[in-house]
């Protein structure tokens, strides 16, 4: 049931049944899976609900390394409000971070939705490669003086878990804040790109063995979603990540692949952006879940 619904081009890696089946197992000391799947005549679906152990609150599953939580539905707006009113039944309020504009639903009306951030892009559609590469020429400047200096981009899949796994190490020692200390995370994307090689794309610029940037990258159908970014201090004055994914940006679009900054509305993504995805919070009482099930039909709802 969750392959059907699972659609490509419209759910995102984030809804995928192995990423969210990985995470459940990952994090399962920090968050209980409360899995809802709704049939019925006119739809289906299924929402991926965790409880979390540190506040008792309800949340969708991947801890906090997915950027974009949805529910996989198909069919009338009222399978999935008898999902929602089924989570009532653990008498603990409902949080979703973060909800894609394109993805909110007149099933989400009764509810609370408020601005969260917002998602750059560059868009196919808005923007061809050759007006890029003239928009952000500077960078393209800084590549060739790369090049001259040995440095090359290489590309490698997500079979490379000892280089994945350094990126983020690298990520982590960088920045007092990353997600990345936690070892428990970086061991999920290290799995969750081992088990769908093809899906996760790292970039890097490399001389020999000097690495001075890199990209992590996932697939999702037309869609490159730039996930993290790391560069080498020593290079700063010559922005080796803004390089790298300027160049792959531009390569993308060559490709006819969009390219998804993803969460956060810093400078270096609005600077090469074409557009940004509103993202919001979903938030819900227990007694405003409960309410959704006054104007369901009858339906088959599941929880396990």
């Amino acid at each position: 049931m969750w392959e059907s619904l699972y659609t490509e081009g419209q759910s995102t890696i984030f809804q995928s049944f192995e990423w969210n089946l990985l995470a459940a197992r990952t994090f399962s000391s920090r968050e209980e899976p409360f899995v809802i799947s709704v049939e019925a005549s006119y739809g289906a679906a299924i929402i991926p609900a965790v409880i979390r152990r540190s506040d008792q609150t309800v949340r969708l599953m991947g801890e906090e390394l997915f950027d974009y939580r949805g529910f996989l539905h198909d069919g009338e707006d009222e399978v999935l409000r008898a999902g929602l009113a089924t989570l009532a039944q653990v008498e603990h309020p409902l949080e979703v971070v973060a909800m894609r504009e394109c993805d909110r639903l007149a099933a989400f009306e009764d509810l609370q939705l408020v601005p969260f951030a917002a998602a750059p892009s560059v868009n196919c559609a808005e923007i061809t490669a050759e007006k890029f590469s003239a928009e952000h020429n500077r960078l393209g400047r800084n590549l060739r003086r790369f090049e001259r200096m040995g440095f090359e981009i290489r590309s490698y899949n997500g079979e490379n878990s000892e280089l994945l796994r350094s990126i983020y190490q690298r990520k982590a020692a960088q920045e007092p804040s990353s997600l990345f200390h936690d070892r428990c995370r970086m061991d999920f994307i290290v799995d969750a790109a081992r088990r769908l090689p093809a899906s996760c794309e790292i970039f890097t610029l490399e001389c020999e063995s000097k690495m001075t940037a890199a990209l992590i990258t996932f697939r999702d159908d037309t869609y490159r979603r730039f996930y993290t970014c790391w560069f080498d201090a020593e290079f700063s004055k010559l922005s080796p990540s803004m390089v790298l994914i300027h160049e792959i940006t531009r390569r993308s679009l060559l490709e006819s692949i969009h390219c998804d900054y993803m969460t956060g509305e810093q400078g270096y993504k609005l600077r090469l952006a074409t557009s940004s995805m509103p993202l919001y919070r979903l938030q819900a009482t227990p007694e405003q879940l409960a309410a959704l099930s006054e104007a369901v039909q009858p339906a088959l709802p599941l929880a396990g």
